[in-house]
């Protein structure tokens, strides 16, 4: 073969790769636009007195997704819920980046296998490590190492992980927009791979938030969106047990009633539903009985309210604020806080530097400018200083 003949194939080869390269940013940028809306609205309008207000809010939010995607958060993107810049803009002081590491093939409210996974199409897509590939552990680690690199190219940015942490993030903070804090957590802990050992992992790379279920039952026990819906197995009650040791905290979003009545007896320590509605406001199998966000609340836990259809049932910037204050008037003014499930396939109202407009919505449904503060961010600071463990001396 002539060496002219040679350069022309790896001319063709190196093209087809940028071709493939191209095509797999493309094909990553559309899914996550197309599966991520702010539903389209005309520019809202709050009044002076809720600008005011959340001028001198610092916010937080329980739940977001934006890891799984091919997204560098730390620039601002028109579309997608969360990144940096619009935390900044939304004040949000804490954003708890929520790990999904599998998710069904048909995936719906009532019942679903644990049979396919939809998620490895996106890693490969997203060209994750080959690790990441078939082990749902090492894409729980590999998203949060993201986080862990983006806020290391950020002064924006910092990974809250300790208690003390919190205290430094509200200091260095002193009143303004920056820096947000990025708490992490896994959202079903099918990432266990049944290894008790892995909690250990991931306690080690920052996480802190615990989810044990997503969209069907694994092997700590039933989903509300699984096929038993049964209690937690053993495995399931040693996972919380040695969470609680860890100081790691549960997070019964997505798990059955069963599994949620048995986290309540097993655990020490409080626990929170990170995204979610109450049925007596919103009735369907995705949201707390009332039962159980009072016991919540009782325990000193936290309830996020999503903003979404099937959590408030409607999808607007009212609906989210009803929603709140039906959870407030179960559970208490304590015990509720915003969890957005933003970035997590969801179509919402508004994306996080539209924040304002709830706080509108709350001087609406007739809370004080103190019980405001509390719900969109204060609670979650207090809740998080309290419950995270203490940095090793």
């Amino acid at each position: 073969m002539s060496s002219r003949i040679i350069s022309i194939t790896g001319a063709v080869i190196v093209g087809l790769i940028i071709i493939a390269l191209v095509a797999t940013e493309w094909i990553a940028h559309t899914i996550d636009d197309r599966l991520n809306r702010v539903i389209a609205h005309e520019p809202y309008t709050v009044s002076p007195e809720a600008q005011v207000l959340h001028s001198r809010l610092h916010l937080a939010d329980l739940h977001g997704d934006s890891l799984l995607w091919d997204r560098n958060i730390l620039k601002r993107h028109n579309y997608g819920h969360i990144d940096v810049p619009r935390l900044i803009e939304g004040r949000h002081a804490i954003q708890n980046f929520t790990i999904v590491t599998k998710s069904p093939s048909g995936q719906n409210m009532e019942e679903n296998t644990g049979d396919t996974d939809q998620i490895t199409q996106l890693v490969i897509v997203n060209k994750w490590p080959v690790r990441t590939w078939g082990s749902l552990t090492e894409r729980a680690l590999y998203q949060a190492d993201k986080l862990h690199r983006f806020a290391s190219r950020s002064d924006d940015l910092m990974v809250v992980a300790f208690s003390e942490d919190v205290a430094a993030l509200m200091t260095a903070r002193n009143g303004s927009a920056s820096p947000v804090g990025g708490l992490l957590g896994i959202e079903g802990s099918h990432a266990l791979e049944g290894d008790l050992a892995n909690l250990e992992r991931l306690y080690a790379a920052g996480i802190r938030t615990v989810g044990l279920h997503h969209f069907f039952d694994n092997a700590l026990g039933g989903s509300a969106h699984g096929v038993s819906k049964e209690g937690l197995t053993d495995f399931g009650k040693s996972v919380v047990q040695y969470a609680d040791q860890l100081g790691m905290i549960i997070d019964v979003a997505h798990s059955s009633p069963a599994s949620i009545d048995d986290v309540l007896e097993l655990a020490t320590r409080p626990i929170i539903d990170s995204h979610t509605g109450v049925r007596g406001q919103c009735d369907n199998q995705r949201n707390l009985y009332d039962r159980h966000a009072a016991a919540i609340g009782d325990g000193g836990g936290l309830i996020g309210i999503g903003f979404w259809d099937w959590a408030v049932c409607e999808s607007t910037p009212a609906a989210i604020a009803r929603g709140i204050r039906y959870a407030v008037d179960v559970a208490g003014i304590d015990h509720v806080a915003f969890g957005s499930d933003y970035d997590g396939s969801i179509k919402s109202p508004l994306d996080t530097s539209e924040s304002v407009v709830l706080i509108d919505e709350l001087i609406k449904q007739g809370f004080s400018d103190e019980e405001i503060e509390k719900i969109s961010g204060g609670n979650v600071i207090a809740f998080m200083e309290r419950n995270l463990p203490h940095r090793a001396q």
